[in-house]
């Protein structure tokens, strides 16, 4: 099955195709055609069009067409996903004297286990999460990791590393009776899911992977030390300016102090800056949903106080290049990488550098999309990538 290939059930529940292509059947490509990746919808061109000649458009119609551009996107993004579905199990899973860590599944639950691993670290998870999987074939299992979204105690930072979570991980495929199960991770997720299937590698089946982050220090030095301040210097100044400048020379450690601070109010204010940063610049177009994540105050001060003391900490990797260095050990396994051509939280760099590393992994460069996994480009391709590993499953 290509790679470029969408569900037939997809299809007939939610059209992919502009109106204009549905009323001439002989214009529409085949679903495994390439040019599929890259159509473009009336609306669409028209917008690109309009956009050359800037000079000739008010601010009102710029405002119009840009809300038109971002109805569009979700319009496509709901074209792409699964429905809706609710969980059909949930528990607590204590995982130290510290920790307890909340899990669901949902789908099916006599088919193929697949967990999800979520961003940040500290981002948790949410229903939509669920929509990635085909629900009659894949028994979807979320859960978040310590510290994060529902589990417990909320933003701890006491015996979390990426081995902690790596051992969490191991305890839930136990805990729910899991032989081997595929994994799907982006961003932070995307860290988390090459460290476990190299700790594991006999445990997982196939990987898909989005918006890739090897926690490198040229990565972090990009996005938090001025290098996507080129492309985002209005937000960067609002996560700049909180830091006096006698602190600039490392953002990362002046957060730190303020996100561990015994003052309540501190954390929360450079939790809501820190996040927000993030927030801001992971839509190719600005996503006002995502960014009022960054208002709340819960969500923020366990996003960024967790994100900053694993990347202070070097993600508690031994080496710089520890997870390229390690790629043998799951060269083996069918995976598929998804990558924003324009992702300035995670840049290419990162993704391309993986792929030089691992030819055999393949490669999918969203040509129209950032970092988030709720673009209509990068969405359509991590349902595509999962339901090419359920074709290599169901013809082993």
């Amino acid at each position: 099955m290509s790679i470029g290939y969408f569900p037939k059930t997809l299809v007939n529940s939610h059209s992919l195709y502009p109106t204009s292509l549905l009323t001439s059947p002989s214009s529409i490509p085949p679903l495994h055609s390439p040019s599929l990746n890259n159509f473009i919808s009336p609306g669409r061109k028209n917008l690109v069009l309009r956009s050359k000649y800037t000079d000739c458009i008010t601010e009102q119609q710029s405002d119009t067409a840009s809300m038109d551009l971002k109805e569009e996107f979700k319009k496509e993004i709901k074209n792409a996903l699964y429905p809706h579905i609710e969980p059909y199990s949930t528990g607590m899973l204590k995982v130290s004297d510290i920790h307890s860590i909340y899990w669901e599944q949902s789908g099916n639950p006599d088919g193929h286990p697949v967990v999800f691993l979520h961003g940040g670290p500290g981002g948790g998870t949410s229903p939509t999460n669920r929509k990635f999987f085909d629900p009659e074939f894949y028994r979807i299992i979320l859960f978040d990791q310590r510290g994060a979204g529902k589990s417990t105690p909320h933003a701890c930072l006491v015996e979390n590393t990426t081995w902690d979570l790596i051992q969490d991980i191991e305890k839930l495929r136990e805990h729910l009776k899991i032989p081997e199960w595929q994994l799907f991770g982006g961003s932070w997720g995307s860290t988390l899911s090459l460290a476990y299937s190299q700790a594991h590698p006999d445990k997982v089946t196939g990987i898909v992977l989005r918006g890739i982050f090897l926690l490198r220090k040229k990565e972090l030095d990009w996005f938090y030390e001025g290098g996507a301040a080129a492309i985002y210097p209005d937000a960067w100044e609002e996560f700049r300016d909180l830091i006096p400048e006698n602190e600039r020379e490392c953002f990362i450690t002046a957060y730190h102090k303020r996100l561990n601070s015994e003052n309540l109010e501190t954390q929360y204010e450079a939790a809501r800056a820190w996040t927000m940063w993030e927030m801001k610049t992971a839509h190719l177009i600005p996503n006002e949903d995502t960014i009022k994540r960054g208002e709340n105050d819960e969500f923020s001060l366990a996003f960024a106080r967790i994100e900053n003391h694993y990347f202070i900490n070097k993600g508690f990797f031994p080496s710089d290049s520890y997870l390229l260095d390690n790629i043998e050990r799951i060269r083996h396994i069918n995976t598929v990488i998804v990558q924003g051509r324009y992702d300035c939280c995670c840049p290419m760099m990162s993704a391309w550098d993986l792929h030089k590393a691992w030819p055999e992994a393949e490669l999918k460069i969203v040509a129209d999309a950032g970092h988030s996994a709720n673009e209509p480009g990068t969405a359509a391709e991590l349902v595509s990538a999962n339901e090419k590993l359920k074709s290599i499953i169901k013809n082993m």
